[in-house]
Formats: structure tokens, C-alpha cells, sequence
């Protein structure tokens, strides 16, 4: 099963400092058919003004996940972690039991470009924790990056839920054959550039849910930036 999203088909909202795009139901933007996929709940894609963002707010029970894809993340919150985070840094919320936290652009002028991702958790109420690591672009490159795991393999963050995360940056000579175990699941979401996975054709917010395969050929790809999310099979 490959089940193709289209960036355009994603919910999309404008406030003012804030231009976000809603891979799922997330806010105001809902629809039955998109409102998560295994245990992936919330990709969302903002773009913030310089000088705004997120004042401090409270999440619980979700894993959450900040890709930077340009510009630079200030971030606070209640465990008394604060950090800015540029391009190439990952962070690693788990809400756990309840936390808070602020995001903001840290620049007054240049814009901040990130993906906000949220999965379930597979334990409620756990102890609330964070991390934040930088992955460089070579180690991206022509191939998949693990940049969060169960238990943190490989240098990666840890997740509490099963499932593996992946960033890779392909080029068109690029043929990454990725095999997909029984009873599990996948989700690609490019955050730049084009590529084919299995002979389909993502742009850019584009992304490809799979089930039943036995693997994924990604190649013909330009300027390509992804992640893929190995899961899974909740039910």
C-alpha cells in the first residue's frame, strides 16, 4: 500500500507571524481521514516571523519531535532547559505527565523554518524529559540518518514509543533501498526537493504512507531532504 498526500491536501493556516501547514487534523483544520497514521499523530511544517513565536504552553502524554530546517529555535521550558537550536538540530520532547514550554524565533528579522512532529507515546503519564543533539549534514547524505529510536541506538534521541525516525538528504545518483519488516509500518515526508519512492513522485510537502511492502527503492531525487518514520502497526 502506498497512499500518496499531497502537499496542497495538507490544512493550511496564516496568523499573522505564523504561515503552518497541517500534514494532520491539528487546531481548526480537521479531517476524519487525516488524523494520524499509526502512532504518528502531528506533522506540522511553520514558518515563523522574526521576533514571534509560541509563548509558554502546556502538552501532555505526546512525544514530541523539532526538525529545523532554516533559522534558529529558542526554546524554554519547565524542566529549566533552554537552548537555541539552528539547522541540523533535533529536539526531543517527551510531554510525559505534563511539562510546558516556549517557542520562538530567536532572530528579530530572518524567518524560522521547522517541522513540529507528535507521536503518541506507548506509556502515559511517564516521568516528563528532553534532548537535543546536532546531526551534520554529511552524516545525512546519500543515505538514512537514525535520529530517533526506542533506545537511542546509534546515537540517536530516544523515543517512548516504537518507532524509528530517519533524515536523509539525497542526490540524483542516490539509489537507497530501505527493507521494511512484517508488521510494520512507514510514513515519508520530504521536506525539500523531489524524489521517487518506488516509482512515485514526491515535490516538496508531499509525503507517502506504506503498509504491505516489502521494502522502498528512493531514488531520482533533487535537492531532496526527508524523513521517514519506520513504526509500528497500531491498531
Amino acid at each position: 500500500m502506498l497512499e500518496l498526500r499531497k502537499s496542497a491536501d495538507r490544512g493550511y493556516g496564516h496568523h499573522a507571524w505564523l504561515e503552518t501547514y497541517h500534514s494532520f487534523s491539528f487546531a481548526t483544520y480537521y479531517d476524519p481521514a487525516q488524523m494520524d497514521f499509526g502512532p504518528l499523530r502531528v506533522i506540522n511544517e511553520d514558518i515563523i516571523e522574526g521576533g514571534h513565536g509560541f509563548t509558554m504552553h502546556g502538552h501532555n502524554n505526546m512525544e514530541i519531535v523539532t526538525y529545523v530546517l532554516a533559522g534558529a529555535l529558542e526554546h524554554q521550558d519547565s524542566m529549566g532547559h533552554t537552548s537555541v537550536l539552528q539547522y541540523g538540530d533535533v529536539q526531543r520532547m517527551s510531554a510525559g505527565h505534563g511539562l510546558k514550554h516556549s517557542e520562538r524565533n530567536h532572530s528579530a528579522s530572518e524567518p524560522l523554518h521547522l517541522l513540529q512532529i507528535w507521536l503518541t507515546p506507548n506509556a502515559i503519564d511517564i516521568a516528563p524529559s528532553y534532548q537535543e543533539k546536532h546531526f551534520d549534514v554529511a552524516s545525512k547524505q546519500h543515505r538514512l540518518r537514525l535520529i530517533a529510536s526506542p533506545d537511542g541506538r546509534k546515537g540517536s534521541l530516544s523515543l517512548a514509543q516504537d518507532a524509528l525516525l530517519f533524515a536523509g538528504i539525497l542526490a540524483p545518483s542516490d539509489r537507497i533501498h530501505y527493507r521494511m519488516a512484517v508488521d510494520r509500518i512507514a510514513y515519508l515526508h520530504v521536506a525539500r526537493g523531489t524524489l521517487c519512492v518506488n516509482g512515485v513522485q514526491l515535490l516538496a510537502g508531499d509525503a507517502l504512507k506504506i503498509g504491505d511492502e516489502d521494502g522502498l527503492l528512493m531514488d531520482k531525487a533533487l535537492d531532496a531532504e526527508i524523513l521517514l518514520f519506520d513504526m509500528a502497526l497500531t491498531l
